[in-house]
């Protein structure tokens, strides 16, 4: 979706028109989903720091929490992904219409620009 929207293509378009109809409305909502992710993350990575010094403490880790290091790993490895991809998509959306708005004004500004110097 963010090459899609980082190029001028048909499709472009398109994902603008869903970009923005899911979005009417729901600010509130996207920024909870997105405040509870955060802090399941902040909650993963504690765990991770908390097995890590367990380990330091014993000198050996155990199996057990070798398993779980690796499943709070890749859990806030997705988590902090999938984070800056919707920070990545928002801003883009945000950007491309505040773009494609300016060059729909531009046009306008030429030609009343050069109405006014015929007129002088």
């Amino acid at each position: 979706m963010i090459l899609v929207l980082l190029f001028r293509t048909p499709l472009r378009r398109l994902v603008m028109i869903v970009l923005d109809r899911l979005k009417e409305g729901r600010g509130p909502i996207i920024l909870t989903v997105a405040v509870t992710l955060l802090a399941v993350l902040m909650s993963s990575l504690y765990s991770i720091v908390r097995i890590q010094k367990r380990s330091m403490e014993t000198g050996s880790i155990n199996p057990t929490d070798q398993v779980l290091l690796a499943n709070h790993i890749l859990d806030s490895s997705l988590m902090g992904f999938c984070l800056f991809l919707g920070l990545m998509m928002h801003r883009l959306h945000y950007y491309v219409k505040r773009f494609d708005d300016f060059e729909n004004i531009k046009p306008w500004n030429k030609t009343e620009q050069t109405s006014e110097i015929e007129s002088d």
